[in-house]
């Protein structure tokens, strides 16, 4: 999603670490060679005018979580890719370096502030700019557990609308007079020396930042022993093609963490052009090909594997470097990402409000431990889906969906969570999902007192625990969404 909001933490400080729990065969991650030595990004500070913009109601709290932010321009000259071959459904693409290009754009750092608390883990999201303005969305969601690991966190202005300005792909209440204005134009003062050259140049961007950082840019002089790439929706596109593309030529992550995806890649632009969203939902499906070693956990939302984004037809089966994890009740985003503007959403029916961030928070701890240790995440089953039409997803009679990882909030339910969208057709309604509440009688029917509800949401709690799809330290996060009132007796 291209808009996010700032959220409340969901840690429970007391609780200590666990690995993931579900039984794996350890599968070692080996990289068959370094990264590839190339052009970097040279870094300079940015400060002066209204201070770090980011597309996002209130601010990240960073000072309270330990952690200090930062915000550089990044400058170097880029090269574009050109396509040699086909764009094959197996992913195996073979690009080509084409044009070149000078760039500035902006890059925010999030680390400890104590540097001894540095993990050597370095999460780089490409950051989200659907909304029409550079967003976070995976910092949104997973913070607590890059906070609470002493992570790195980097975002980047990979893309020209961010900079520059641009086209609006989803329209959303709380982006009236910043949306499709580009830093530049939204601060002068701040970001007037940035000039993006088009998204023909984003991948190649993304890759100099990498190294920039790889060399020890923007966390304190420390090299990361770890980088991993990371984005959500538009940006998981990006990955997509970054993974099948250009990570071959490049060699710069050490893992992916790709969110909510559809099921094509980003097409590549050509220079001074936007990058054509509407083409990464019309365009071929494609797989995240499997000749790599680079590990990749996928985290999908219910309308991330149909609907509009459909990846359903890129579905591929999990192996010795893949990861899928579809989450029953969950959308492609929600009342935690949304977070302020929530209530603005005029959608027919309330937005989803499941833990989709809380599985997120594991999923990234299980890909840090994957690439570290060998040990593979847990596989999950994937979501139940009739196609004897368009692809939809099973329902049990509740339209609670059928299959997936499975959450209290959807195991001990008093409302349907669906991604499922409301009446109103708008884009950003087909994305939010929705929750409809059980009435009285249904949860009579389903609960015969308040104790038996939370006696059955606790137990299914302690097996989502079990199964390594949410961590030990979100326990309180999952007690957050109990609503043992809802039911009588």
């Amino acid at each position: 999603m291209g808009f996010t909001a700032a959220c409340s933490s969901d840690d429970e400080p007391s609780a200590a670490p666990s690995p993931t729990a579900a039984a794996t065969t350890p599968t070692a991650v080996t990289r068959t060679a370094s990264p590839v030595d190339g052009p970097a990004a040279t870094f300079s500070p940015l400060s002066g005018g209204d201070g770090v913009f980011v597309g996002a109601p209130t601010p990240a709290n960073v000072d309270a979580q330990g952690y200090v932010e930062q915000e550089y321009a990044a400058a170097g000259t880029a090269t574009s890719y050109r396509v040699d071959g086909e764009l094959t459904g197996d992913g195996r693409w073979t690009f080509a370096q084409d044009a070149t290009a000078a760039y500035v754009t902006r890059v925010l750092v999030r680390r400890p502030a104590d540097e001894a608390r540095f993990s050597g883990t370095v999460v780089l999201e490409w950051l989200n700019v659907s909304g029409g303005v550079d967003a976070d969305p995976e910092w949104t969601s997973v913070n607590e557990e890059i906070v609470r690991q002493g992570h790195a966190w980097v975002g980047v202005s990979a893309q020209q609308i961010g900079v520059m300005g641009g086209p609006v792909r989803v329209e959303a209440p709380g982006g009236e007079g910043r949306a499709g204005k580009g830093l530049r134009a939204l601060d002068p003062a701040r970001y007037g020396s940035l000039d993006h050259p088009g998204d023909a140049f984003a991948f190649d961007i993304y890759t100099q930042v990498a190294r920039a950082v790889r060399a020890g840019e923007a966390v304190g002089g420390r090299e990361p022993a770890l980088l991993l790439a990371a984005g959500e929706s538009q940006s998981a596109a990006a990955l997509v093609t970054y993974f099948n593309g250009v990570q071959p030529l490049t060699r710069q992550f050490d893992g992916f963490f790709v969110h909510s995806r559809g099921k094509a890649g980003l097409p590549l632009a050509k220079p001074g052009e936007y990058a054509d969203l509407a083409g990464s939902l019309a365009n071929a499906p494609v797989i995240l090909r499997t000749d790599q070693d680079a590990p990749i956990v996928n985290i999908q939302a219910e309308n991330d594997v149909t609907g509009i984004l459909n990846s359903f037809e890129a579905r591929q089966d999990d192996g010795d470097r893949f990861r899928s994890w579809e989450v029953a009740g969950t959308a492609h985003a929600d009342a935690h990402l949304v977070g302020p503007n929530a209530a603005q959403m005029d959608c027919g029916l309330p937005i989803n409000d499941g833990p989709m961030h809380v599985v997120a928070k594991a999923a990234l701890r299980a890909l840090v431990t994957w690439v570290q240790t060998g040990t593979a995440p847990p596989t999950a089953p994937r979501l139940e889906v009739d196609t004897t039409a368009a692809p939809t997803i099973r329902r049990d009679a509740d339209g609670i969906a059928l299959g997936g990882v499975r959450t209290p909030p959807v195991e001990v339910p008093v409302a349907a969570l669906s991604g499922v969208p409301g009446p109103n057709p708008a884009v950003i309604c087909l994305l939010l999902g929705s929750t409809k509440p059980f009435g009285a009688d249904r949860l009579a029917a389903l609960y015969p007192s308040r104790d038996d509800y939370q006696r059955r949401y606790d137990a299914a709690t302690a097996a989502t625990i079990t199964a390594g799809f949410v961590l030990a330290e979100d326990r309180a996060a999952l007690a957050a969404y109990a609503q043992p009132a809802a039911v009588q007796g």
